[in-house]
């Protein structure tokens, strides 16, 4: 893997932890919301995430918003965000980082 590309899903990984869910003041990607994080040569990004919850209250904008800020990104051409519910969500995918903001760790 080059460098240019490492450092692009880099970006990638940071933009997304701009992202918070709106009912648990952590960043997406720390709650473990992020399954997927594919960059093909060609600037096509590919992420798959889920939801703490099927019955989420921002299950529509909050994909919209993770694709949002990936395609601001310079070498991005095209990000696709799908959604999936398999495996569910769980705590057990909170990072450390998570957990500690949370004051579970």
């Amino acid at each position: 893997m080059d460098n240019e590309f490492l450092g692009l899903e880099m970006e990638i990984v940071s933009a997304i932890r701009t992202v918070y869910d709106p009912e648990i003041p952590v960043n997406i990607y720390d709650l473990g919301l992020i399954y997927e994080v594919n960059v093909e040569d060609d600037g096509k990004v590919r992420i798959v995430m889920t939801l703490t919850s099927p019955n989420c209250p921002v299950a529509d904008s909050l994909p919209e918003e993770v694709r949002e800020v990936v395609a601001d990104l310079k070498g991005v051409k095209e990000v696709e965000v799908n959604m999936t519910f398999d495996p569910p969500w769980s705590r057990d995918m909170l990072s450390d980082e998570a957990l500690l903001e949370l004051g579970l760790l």
